[in-house]
Protein backbone atom coordinates (compact mmCIF):
# COMPACT_ATOMS: atom_id res chain seq x y z
CA UNK A 1 0.00 0.00 0.00
CA UNK A 2 3.12 2.52 0.77
CA UNK A 3 4.58 1.57 -2.29
CA UNK A 4 1.47 2.42 -4.79
CA UNK A 5 0.88 5.41 -2.86
CA UNK A 6 4.49 6.40 -3.56
CA UNK A 7 3.83 6.13 -7.23
CA UNK A 8 0.56 7.95 -7.15
CA UNK A 9 2.49 10.61 -5.96
CA UNK A 10 5.46 10.33 -8.34
CA UNK A 11 2.23 10.17 -11.12
CA UNK A 12 1.44 13.81 -9.47
CA UNK A 13 5.17 15.49 -9.30
CA UNK A 14 5.55 14.43 -12.87
CA UNK A 15 2.34 15.79 -13.85
CA UNK A 16 3.41 18.88 -11.72
CA UNK A 17 6.62 19.07 -13.36
CA UNK A 18 7.01 16.75 -16.49
CA UNK A 19 10.91 17.41 -16.66
CA UNK A 20 11.15 15.16 -13.54
CA UNK A 21 10.52 11.12 -15.54
CA UNK A 22 8.13 9.26 -13.34
CA UNK A 23 10.78 6.77 -11.91
CA UNK A 24 13.29 9.78 -10.77
CA UNK A 25 10.31 10.90 -8.73
CA UNK A 26 9.77 7.17 -7.33
CA UNK A 27 13.30 7.05 -6.03
CA UNK A 28 13.68 10.43 -4.88
CA UNK A 29 10.35 10.04 -3.09
CA UNK A 30 10.91 6.50 -1.49
CA UNK A 31 14.34 8.15 0.13
CA UNK A 32 12.70 11.31 1.33
CA UNK A 33 9.94 8.38 3.06
CA UNK A 34 12.82 6.80 4.70
CA UNK A 35 13.84 9.69 5.94
CA UNK A 36 10.83 11.65 7.42
CA UNK A 37 10.43 11.35 11.38
CA UNK A 38 6.77 10.79 10.58
CA UNK A 39 7.11 7.69 8.12
CA UNK A 40 10.20 6.73 9.04
CA UNK A 41 9.34 4.11 11.70
CA UNK A 42 6.62 2.85 8.83
CA UNK A 43 9.20 2.28 6.54
CA UNK A 44 11.92 1.23 8.58
CA UNK A 45 9.32 -1.39 10.89
CA UNK A 46 5.74 -2.74 9.60
CA UNK A 47 6.20 -1.50 5.73
CA UNK A 48 9.45 -2.91 5.27
CA UNK A 49 8.67 -6.76 4.42
CA UNK A 50 6.03 -5.19 1.23
CA UNK A 51 8.72 -2.44 0.56
CA UNK A 52 11.59 -5.30 -0.25
CA UNK A 53 9.06 -7.35 -2.17
CA UNK A 54 7.99 -4.49 -4.52
CA UNK A 55 11.72 -3.74 -5.00
CA UNK A 56 12.36 -7.52 -5.37
CA UNK A 57 9.34 -9.06 -7.71
CA UNK A 58 7.96 -6.17 -8.93
CA UNK A 59 11.23 -5.38 -10.34
CA UNK A 60 11.51 -8.63 -11.73
CA UNK A 61 7.56 -8.32 -13.40
CA UNK A 62 8.42 -4.60 -14.92
CA UNK A 63 12.11 -6.22 -16.64
CA UNK A 64 9.81 -8.59 -18.34
CA UNK A 65 7.29 -6.58 -19.83
CA UNK A 66 10.74 -4.36 -20.65
CA UNK A 67 11.46 -6.62 -22.99
CA UNK A 68 7.85 -5.56 -25.48
CA UNK A 69 9.66 -2.26 -26.31
CA UNK A 70 11.61 -4.33 -28.24
CA UNK A 71 11.61 -5.91 -31.50
CA UNK A 72 14.94 -8.11 -33.40
CA UNK A 73 13.98 -6.04 -36.59
CA UNK A 74 14.45 -2.47 -34.95
CA UNK A 75 17.91 -4.04 -33.59
CA UNK A 76 18.64 -5.41 -37.25
CA UNK A 77 17.84 -1.80 -38.72
CA UNK A 78 20.72 -0.32 -36.46
CA UNK A 79 22.95 -2.03 -38.84
CA UNK A 80 26.54 -3.90 -38.17
CA UNK A 81 28.58 -0.42 -37.45
CA UNK A 82 25.96 0.89 -34.69
CA UNK A 83 25.59 -2.79 -32.98
CA UNK A 84 29.60 -3.14 -32.91
CA UNK A 85 29.69 0.66 -31.43
CA UNK A 86 27.58 -0.46 -28.69
CA UNK A 87 28.64 -3.26 -27.89
CA UNK A 88 32.05 -1.50 -27.55
CA UNK A 89 30.56 1.08 -25.51
CA UNK A 90 29.08 -1.20 -22.73
CA UNK A 91 32.12 -3.30 -22.62
CA UNK A 92 34.54 -0.51 -21.81
CA UNK A 93 31.95 0.99 -19.55
CA UNK A 94 31.02 -2.04 -17.27
CA UNK A 95 34.82 -3.42 -17.18
CA UNK A 96 36.11 0.58 -16.32
CA UNK A 97 33.85 0.91 -14.12
CA UNK A 98 33.99 -2.20 -12.32
CA UNK A 99 37.85 -2.15 -11.80
CA UNK A 100 37.95 1.22 -10.40
CA UNK A 101 34.84 1.01 -8.34
CA UNK A 102 37.08 -2.17 -6.53
CA UNK A 103 39.92 0.08 -6.81
CA UNK A 104 38.33 2.35 -4.71
CA UNK A 105 36.68 -0.14 -1.97
CA UNK A 106 33.63 0.24 -2.61
CA UNK A 107 31.35 -2.37 -0.20
CA UNK A 108 29.36 -5.11 -1.37
CA UNK A 109 28.06 -5.21 -4.62
CA UNK A 110 28.51 -1.73 -5.60
CA UNK A 111 30.74 -1.97 -8.30
CA UNK A 112 29.38 -4.42 -10.16
CA UNK A 113 25.72 -2.91 -10.11
CA UNK A 114 26.91 0.37 -10.88
CA UNK A 115 28.64 -0.61 -13.65
CA UNK A 116 25.81 -2.40 -14.82
CA UNK A 117 23.36 0.38 -14.37
CA UNK A 118 26.25 2.97 -16.06
CA UNK A 119 26.40 0.87 -19.18
CA UNK A 120 23.00 -1.04 -19.93
CA UNK A 121 20.14 0.56 -18.64
CA UNK A 122 20.19 2.27 -15.88
CA UNK A 123 17.85 1.10 -12.50
CA UNK A 124 16.40 -1.34 -14.56
CA UNK A 125 20.09 -3.31 -15.14
CA UNK A 126 20.38 -2.80 -11.62
CA UNK A 127 17.38 -4.58 -9.97
CA UNK A 128 17.86 -7.78 -12.29
CA UNK A 129 21.58 -8.17 -11.86
CA UNK A 130 21.01 -7.84 -8.45
CA UNK A 131 18.32 -10.38 -8.43
CA UNK A 132 20.81 -12.91 -9.79
CA UNK A 133 23.94 -11.57 -7.57
CA UNK A 134 22.05 -11.71 -4.41
CA UNK A 135 23.29 -8.26 -3.56
CA UNK A 136 22.28 -6.48 -0.50
CA UNK A 137 19.07 -4.35 -0.36
CA UNK A 138 21.11 -1.01 0.83
CA UNK A 139 24.11 -2.24 -1.97
CA UNK A 140 21.15 -1.74 -4.39
CA UNK A 141 19.42 0.98 -3.52
CA UNK A 142 22.91 2.79 -3.02
CA UNK A 143 23.84 2.51 -6.94
CA UNK A 144 20.07 3.09 -7.77
CA UNK A 145 20.44 6.62 -5.99
CA UNK A 146 23.98 7.12 -7.81
CA UNK A 147 22.94 6.32 -11.34
CA UNK A 148 18.93 8.03 -11.32
CA UNK A 149 21.06 11.19 -10.46
CA UNK A 150 23.29 11.54 -13.17
CA UNK A 151 20.83 10.52 -15.63
CA UNK A 152 18.41 12.70 -14.63
CA UNK A 153 21.47 15.45 -14.74
CA UNK A 154 22.10 14.33 -18.44
CA UNK A 155 18.96 15.60 -19.31
CA UNK A 156 19.73 19.18 -18.51
CA UNK A 157 23.74 18.59 -19.88
CA UNK A 158 24.06 16.78 -22.92
CA UNK A 159 21.39 18.94 -24.51
CA UNK A 160 23.60 21.87 -24.30
CA UNK A 161 26.36 20.13 -25.57
CA UNK A 162 25.23 18.96 -29.01
CA UNK A 163 26.13 22.44 -30.69
CA UNK A 164 29.85 22.42 -28.99
CA UNK A 165 30.73 18.55 -29.88
CA UNK A 166 29.34 19.74 -33.55
CA UNK A 167 26.56 16.77 -33.25
CA UNK A 168 23.51 16.58 -36.48
CA UNK A 169 20.68 15.69 -35.12
CA UNK A 170 21.08 11.92 -35.92
CA UNK A 171 24.18 11.80 -34.47
CA UNK A 172 23.44 13.41 -31.18
CA UNK A 173 20.33 10.98 -30.94
CA UNK A 174 23.06 8.61 -31.12
CA UNK A 175 25.16 9.86 -28.59
CA UNK A 176 22.10 10.10 -26.14
CA UNK A 177 21.17 6.67 -26.63
CA UNK A 178 24.38 4.94 -25.98
CA UNK A 179 25.38 7.00 -23.14
CA UNK A 180 22.06 7.75 -20.90
CA UNK A 181 21.23 5.48 -18.43
CA UNK A 182 17.32 5.02 -18.00
CA UNK A 183 14.77 4.92 -21.04
CA UNK A 184 12.79 7.64 -20.08
CA UNK A 185 15.89 9.76 -18.89
CA UNK A 186 17.47 8.84 -22.86
CA UNK A 187 13.65 9.99 -24.42
CA UNK A 188 13.53 13.35 -22.07
CA UNK A 189 17.25 14.21 -23.16
CA UNK A 190 16.70 13.51 -26.69
CA UNK A 191 13.39 14.79 -27.85
CA UNK A 192 15.67 18.54 -27.45
CA UNK A 193 17.20 17.40 -30.76
CA UNK A 194 13.74 16.99 -32.21
CA UNK A 195 11.94 13.32 -33.65
CA UNK A 196 15.15 12.33 -35.60
CA UNK A 197 17.05 12.35 -32.95
CA UNK A 198 14.93 11.01 -30.83
CA UNK A 199 14.12 7.75 -32.65
CA UNK A 200 17.72 7.16 -33.30
CA UNK A 201 18.07 7.64 -29.31
CA UNK A 202 15.21 4.98 -28.33
CA UNK A 203 16.48 2.52 -30.61
CA UNK A 204 20.00 2.46 -29.74
CA UNK A 205 19.21 2.63 -26.20
CA UNK A 206 16.93 -0.42 -26.81
CA UNK A 207 20.01 -1.84 -28.33
CA UNK A 208 22.14 -1.78 -24.76
CA UNK A 209 18.99 -3.16 -23.29
CA UNK A 210 18.89 -6.40 -25.44
CA UNK A 211 22.91 -7.06 -23.82
CA UNK A 212 20.99 -6.97 -19.85
CA UNK A 213 20.09 -11.10 -20.81
CA UNK A 214 23.46 -12.15 -21.76
CA UNK A 215 24.67 -9.64 -18.93
CA UNK A 216 22.44 -11.34 -16.25
CA UNK A 217 23.36 -14.75 -17.58
CA UNK A 218 27.09 -14.26 -17.11
CA UNK A 219 26.32 -12.73 -13.71
CA UNK A 220 24.33 -15.93 -12.88
CA UNK A 221 27.12 -17.83 -14.14
CA UNK A 222 29.80 -16.46 -11.66
CA UNK A 223 28.04 -16.57 -8.66
CA UNK A 224 27.60 -20.43 -9.19
CA UNK A 225 31.01 -20.52 -10.32
CA UNK A 226 31.90 -18.72 -6.57
CA UNK A 227 29.86 -20.86 -4.84
CA UNK A 228 31.51 -24.08 -6.16
CA UNK A 229 34.56 -22.89 -5.41
CA UNK A 230 33.86 -21.69 -1.52
CA UNK A 231 32.27 -24.84 -1.23
CA UNK A 232 34.60 -26.36 -2.70
CA UNK A 233 37.23 -24.90 -0.21
CA UNK A 234 35.31 -25.63 3.14
CA UNK A 235 35.44 -29.11 1.96
CA UNK A 236 39.27 -29.27 1.52
CA UNK A 237 39.59 -27.22 5.34
CA UNK A 238 37.54 -30.52 6.55
CA UNK A 239 34.56 -28.08 7.56
CA UNK A 240 32.21 -30.35 6.48
CA UNK A 241 33.41 -32.87 8.86
CA UNK A 242 34.30 -30.66 11.85
CA UNK A 243 32.05 -28.03 11.30
CA UNK A 244 29.19 -29.85 12.45
CA UNK A 245 25.83 -27.48 12.28
CA UNK A 246 27.03 -24.52 12.00
CA UNK A 247 29.29 -25.42 8.92
CA UNK A 248 26.68 -26.82 7.46
CA UNK A 249 24.55 -24.11 7.87
CA UNK A 250 27.36 -21.56 6.37
CA UNK A 251 27.84 -23.60 3.36
CA UNK A 252 24.31 -23.99 2.48
CA UNK A 253 24.24 -20.56 1.28
CA UNK A 254 27.83 -20.66 -0.69
CA UNK A 255 26.22 -24.19 -2.29
CA UNK A 256 23.39 -22.35 -3.58
CA UNK A 257 23.42 -22.82 -6.95
CA UNK A 258 21.06 -20.09 -9.25
CA UNK A 259 20.13 -20.67 -12.40
CA UNK A 260 21.85 -19.81 -15.18
CA UNK A 261 19.54 -17.75 -16.94
CA UNK A 262 17.40 -16.64 -14.43
CA UNK A 263 13.05 -16.63 -15.00
CA UNK A 264 12.45 -13.30 -15.21
CA UNK A 265 15.35 -12.90 -17.94
CA UNK A 266 13.86 -16.04 -19.80
CA UNK A 267 10.54 -14.34 -19.67
CA UNK A 268 12.22 -10.64 -21.01
CA UNK A 269 13.72 -12.70 -24.03
CA UNK A 270 9.95 -14.23 -24.88
CA UNK A 271 8.60 -10.86 -24.78
CA UNK A 272 11.14 -9.51 -27.24
CA UNK A 273 9.99 -12.84 -29.29
CA UNK A 274 6.42 -11.88 -28.80
CA UNK A 275 6.63 -8.41 -30.11
CA UNK A 276 8.67 -9.27 -33.20
CA UNK A 277 6.12 -11.30 -34.19
CA UNK A 278 3.53 -8.43 -34.71
CA UNK A 279 0.37 -10.27 -33.35
CA UNK A 280 -0.10 -8.17 -29.84
CA UNK A 281 -2.01 -4.74 -31.20
CA UNK A 282 -0.64 -1.05 -30.21
CA UNK A 283 -3.40 -0.80 -27.55
CA UNK A 284 -1.98 -4.20 -26.17
CA UNK A 285 1.52 -2.53 -26.25
CA UNK A 286 0.46 0.30 -24.69
CA UNK A 287 -0.96 -0.98 -22.02
CA UNK A 288 1.80 -3.12 -21.35
CA UNK A 289 4.12 -0.24 -21.37
CA UNK A 290 1.75 1.58 -18.62
CA UNK A 291 1.95 -1.49 -16.33
CA UNK A 292 5.57 -1.78 -16.90
CA UNK A 293 6.48 2.02 -16.08
CA UNK A 294 4.14 1.52 -12.60
CA UNK A 295 5.62 -1.88 -12.00
CA UNK A 296 8.93 0.04 -12.11
CA UNK A 297 8.11 2.91 -10.32
CA UNK A 298 6.73 0.82 -7.50
CA UNK A 299 9.92 -0.94 -7.34
CA UNK A 300 12.00 2.17 -7.68
CA UNK A 301 10.07 3.64 -4.24
CA UNK A 302 10.71 0.29 -2.68
CA UNK A 303 14.38 0.37 -3.19
CA UNK A 304 14.64 4.14 -2.37
CA UNK A 305 13.02 3.53 1.00
CA UNK A 306 16.12 1.27 1.75
CA UNK A 307 18.65 4.11 1.88
CA UNK A 308 20.70 5.10 4.39
CA UNK A 309 21.80 7.93 3.84
CA UNK A 310 25.06 7.59 6.82
CA UNK A 311 25.75 4.71 5.16
CA UNK A 312 25.47 6.62 1.81
CA UNK A 313 27.70 9.94 3.32
CA UNK A 314 30.38 7.55 4.84
CA UNK A 315 31.39 6.08 1.39
CA UNK A 316 29.65 9.32 -0.23
CA UNK A 317 32.92 10.71 -1.89
CA UNK A 318 34.23 7.04 -3.11
CA UNK A 319 30.85 5.99 -5.19
CA UNK A 320 30.31 9.76 -6.57
CA UNK A 321 33.82 9.75 -7.91
CA UNK A 322 32.95 6.12 -9.62
CA UNK A 323 30.00 8.05 -10.81
CA UNK A 324 31.90 10.96 -12.58
CA UNK A 325 34.61 8.28 -13.81
CA UNK A 326 32.10 6.59 -15.34
CA UNK A 327 29.79 9.05 -16.65
CA UNK A 328 33.16 10.28 -18.38
CA UNK A 329 33.88 6.94 -19.70
CA UNK A 330 30.65 6.33 -21.06
CA UNK A 331 30.13 9.46 -22.70
CA UNK A 332 33.30 9.95 -24.05
CA UNK A 333 33.80 6.67 -25.72
CA UNK A 334 30.10 6.85 -26.88
CA UNK A 335 30.95 10.26 -28.95
CA UNK A 336 33.95 8.62 -30.49
CA UNK A 337 31.89 5.57 -31.45
CA UNK A 338 29.38 8.17 -33.00
CA UNK A 339 31.78 10.20 -35.01
CA UNK A 340 33.25 6.50 -36.31
CA UNK A 341 29.75 4.99 -37.26
CA UNK A 342 28.33 8.26 -39.00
Amino acid sequence: MLAAAGVAAAIGVHAAVPAVPKLTAAVVLGMAAAHLPGLRPVVRGVARPGLSLAGKRLMRLGIVLLGLKLSLGDVLGLGWATVAMVLAVVAATFTGTLWLGRRLGLPGDQPLLVATGYSICGASAIGAVSQAAGSDEEDVASSVALVTLCGTLAIAVLPLLQQPLGLGDVEFGRWVGASVHDVGQVVATAQSGGAGALREAVLVKLMRVVLLAPLVAGVAVAVRRQARWVKGRAADAGTEAEGGAEGGAGSAKAGARPPIVPLFVAGFLAMIVLRTTGVLPERALGLAGDAQELLLAAALFGLGSAVHLPTMIRTGGRIALLGLASWVVVAGVSYAGVLVTT
